[in-house]
């Protein structure tokens, strides 16, 4: 309540009066609470009646306040309510606008013939995979614990995957484009890897042929080498990031596809799209073949040539006899001490040698017949820390494969991964992957200690010939952000399993995942990498608030992240009870 002051000019008096304001059908409104008359009616009775019935009117607002409160601690709360908001969204939101994610889909929207609104639907899928993960169904379900305006049937969010599938890779070159702009790139080198996730159904896409049984289309949920060691159907998923751990690009085929295939087109259509003159690109062991080393080195049979490099992990058990024997010699190593990711002084033991490769190259018809070398620096390292990370797994595996030996009935072949290399000659049924009877099992001993000879080495191969040897593993450690990121896609945003099942709809569901996924580095880079991804998203969970009375929130939950965000992005979250034009002006979208 506030004291109304009015000048009447026909009496040259000034009348006073308590009102209460409120708001009806978005107009704010008055009510005339206490009609007190003029105020030269009280000079006599005050020295000052404006300042007498300002304090009346805080009166009256702190008794009715009191009253009403009264009265909602009596009410009780109806069998069916849910009145619970989140507004730790704004986060994300604030994110989501400063990469133009909505300019994007308006420029889109303008070109189609749909009623529904394709930011809307993308923004709310964006919410809900980094707060609160779920099923598409379920996100529109409970879109309502946004304060944001939804109009849209769970038709149109199913309907509006398939836009978002035609979209992808333009949305992935913009999301470049923005984050360039917004946090800078650096794509000197690009990091690459490959994971699955499954699909809990029982079958598996079928290939698609034409009239002379070519294949024309592979289907992309097919059984394969499952991360987790799961038996069922998956799609896999190709990853491309940049030095600062962002990711740049993704692309998605067949669970029944090599992933050694799948990084040079993803290289090679980022450098077009993306307008990057040249990219080392970092991985795993895994995709060390000759196809992508020869790519990578610009030496092929045709116009596909690169000028790209390369820093690749290297097998040490899988290397040549002369290679393994170079490892194990001693001669030429040197200890070199380093700061560590800790902070802390340790030996870095290493060596290095350049050495020429011998690779087979596919002449015009596709055949392997053209023969040459690749000169590429070979770097192997010695780290007492991997050196007992290698003991511990192997003896988990080692005890696995003793209980194996002693209770065979126990296990099949599913259930013996990892143990099952280390027993002489072990044999699984074909149909069922139980141990075949009548086999004298026993662990194989010269295995075990032909192996512990490797433990603590570590070797990596790169085109960059002159490049440091210490650089050089500085940069391949980077490779642990990508795996992060893909902790965080599968953990933190419970991207797996998958609820969606066309193809357009599965890479549309990757679209959203990979858009909140750069949504939160970029959210981390803003805030100086202070907080961990979990401790983000437990905050910006927990900030919410319930509904009271006349549009009135109580908040009730405040941290450090809430509080470092707040300098960082500009809103004031400090107050226990906001008004709903409060709240609404908080999360409306800043230019």
């Amino acid at each position: 309540m506030f004291l109304k002051k009015t000048y009447q000019k026909s009496t040259g008096k000034t009348q006073i009066s308590i009102v209460q304001g409120f708001r009806e059908n978005g107009k704010v409104k008055h009510k005339v609470i206490q009609s007190l008359g003029f105020v030269e009616d009280y000079l006599d009775q005050y020295d000052d009646p404006i300042a007498h019935f300002k304090e009346v009117a805080a009166e009256m607002t702190q008794k009715d306040a009191v009253e009403k409160l009264e009265i909602l601690l009596s009410e009780r709360l109806p069998d069916q309510c849910n009145n619970r908001k989140n507004l730790g969204y704004v986060f994300v939101k604030d994110i989501y606008a400063k990469l133009h994610i909505r300019e994007f889909f308006q420029s889109k929207q303008n070109a189609l013939n749909v009623e529904f609104n394709l930011n809307s639907i993308f923004s709310l899928l964006v919410f809900n995979r980094f707060l609160f993960p779920s099923s598409k169904k379920n996100a529109f379900e409970t879109k309502d614990i946004f304060f944001e305006n939804y109009k849209f049937s769970l038709d149109d969010v199913y309907h509006s995957l398939d836009h978002f599938y035609a979209y992808s890779e333009a949305l992935q070159k913009h999301l470049h484009e923005q984050v360039t702009a917004l946090v800078g790139r650096d794509t000197d080198l690009g990091y690459y890897d490959v994971t699955n996730y499954y699909f809990e159904i029982p079958y598996e896409d079928e290939n698609e042929y034409d009239e002379d049984g070519r294949i024309t289309k592979i289907g992309k949920k097919k059984r394969g080498p499952s991360k987790e060691h799961r038996k069922d159907p998956i799609v896999q998923m190709g990853l491309l990031m940049d030095k600062n751990g962002i990711p740049m690009a993704f692309n998605t085929f067949s669970g029944g596809e090599s992933e050694k295939t799948t990084m040079l087109p993803a290289i090679a259509r980022v450098k077009r799209d993306y307008g990057i003159d040249r990219v080392i690109v970092v991985a795993d062991r895994g995709l060390n073949t000759s196809d992508n080393t020869t790519y990578l080195s610009g030496i092929n049979h045709d116009d596909m040539r690169g000028n790209d490099g390369y820093i690749y992990g290297q097998s040490i058990m899988g290397g040549t006899k002369e290679f393994k024997e170079w490892v194990l010699d001693q001669n030429g190593y040197v200890d070199q001490k380093i700061i560590d990711e800790n902070g802390e002084t340790v030996i870095f033991r290493h060596k290095s040698r350049i050495v020429p490769k011998e690779v087979t190259l596919k002449d015009s018809h596709g055949t392997r017949r053209l023969k040459t070398n690749i000169y590429q620096k070979q770097m192997v390292y010695y780290s007492e820390k991997y050196a007992k990370k290698q003991r511990a797994d192997r003896e988990r595996a080692v005890q696995k494969a003793r209980d194996m030996v002693n209770n065979p009935g126990r296990y099949t072949k599913a259930t013996s991964y990892g143990a099952a290399a280390y027993i002489k000659d072990i044999r699984f049924e074909k149909e069922t992957g139980v141990i075949s009877d009548g086999q004298d099992l026993s662990i194989n001993e010269d295995k075990i200690a032909y192996e512990k000879q490797f433990d603590g080495y570590y070797s990596i191969v790169t085109s960059e010939i002159r490049m440091d040897d210490h650089e050089l593993r500085d940069k391949y450690k980077g490779l642990w952000e990508i795996e992060e990121n893909f902790r965080i896609i599968k953990g933190e945003f419970d991207a797996r399993p998958i609820f969606v099942r066309t193809d357009e709809h599965i890479d549309a569901h990757f679209l959203i995942c990979f858009t909140t996924l750069v949504i939160l580095r970029v959210m981390e880079k803003l805030t100086g990498e202070k907080h961990t991804v979990k401790s983000i998203r437990n905050a910006l969970c927990n900030y919410g608030c319930s509904y009271l009375d006349q549009n009135y929130y109580l908040f009730d939950y405040r941290d450090e992240v809430i509080c470092d965000f707040e300098k960082v992005f500009g809103y004031d979250l400090g107050k226990k009870i906001m008004s709903l034009k409060e709240i609404k002006s908080i999360v409306k979208y800043k230019k």
